[in-house]
């Protein structure tokens, strides 16, 4: 294996997500298709220089177990340089961010918020 290539996501709003992604976090665009087989869109976003997110649209999608602990994915977690100001350019934008912690076993500094489905999503300093 060589690495991730894409991490798929079902939001239960295309809009609010495609918003959330492209608008707020800076995801840029590779290319949007609806599908209309499927009643669905599928929107590729480029994450960094190798990785992508495929947020997908789906009629009426099961909700996400919410427990932090559900078997599954636990969390996405995104590279940055500079946490401060990350999350202060996030908060500007209406994120809720939750406080800073410290890893324990690499001495990094990381923190969480969710997508508007309430997917956990991560910030680790690298």
């Amino acid at each position: 294996m060589q690495g991730i290539h894409h991490i798929a996501i079902i939001c239960s709003d295309y809009d609010r997500s495609k918003h959330f992604y492209v608008k707020l976090l800076g995801f840029p665009i590779l290319r949007e298709t609806y599908r209309a087989a499927r009643d669905s869109y599928k929107l590729d976003l480029q994450v960094g220089e190798q990785a992508q997110i495929e947020l997908f649209s789906f009629p009426h999608p099961p909700d996400r177990p919410n427990n932090p602990e559900a078997c599954g994915l636990r969390h996405l977690a995104f590279k940055v340089a500079d946490l401060n100001a990350t999350v202060a350019d996030l908060s500007a934008k209406g994120i809720e961010i939750e406080p800073i912690r410290l890893d324990e076993l690499t001495g990094k500094r990381f923190t969480f918020f969710k997508d508007p489905d309430g997917l956990p999503l991560e910030l680790y300093e690298v």
